[in-house]
């Protein structure tokens, strides 16, 4: 399954730290690891809020094992085509080791682009 992540400069520096293998562990009060799974969402989160929020936002793409994702419902939270999955965060280490491949990252954005 392809997955999608905006995420921001920090985060990034920690997906790079594990060799572009894992996500990090949630903070306190960060509940929920939420990948995306439509890139137009990603891109538009990575954009309108990530760069504001960090002045630069980027957007990764990864896949992960069909069998295993499907145990996550898909969450609808907002038009038809903005779908999450939801990954309580001490689930992480887990969903971490069913990620096939690297987590690469697809598009970065700046002020003004």
């Amino acid at each position: 399954m392809t997955l999608w992540r905006p995420t921001g400069p920090k985060e990034l520096d920690l997906v790079c730290a594990s060799g572009w293998k894992a996500w990090p562990p949630r903070l306190p009060d960060q509940p929920i690891f939420y990948p995306v799974l439509n890139e137009q969402y990603a891109i538009m989160i990575a954009r309108d809020w990530n760069v504001p929020a960090s002045g630069v936002g980027y957007v990764t793409r990864f896949e992960v094992d069909l069998e295993f994702a499907s145990r996550y419902p898909v969450q609808q939270v907002g038009g038809r085509d903005i779908l999450e999955l939801w990954v309580p965060a001490e689930e992480l280490d887990e969903f971490n080791q069913h990620i096939v491949g690297l987590i690469e990252v697809v598009h970065a954005f700046r002020p003004g682009s």
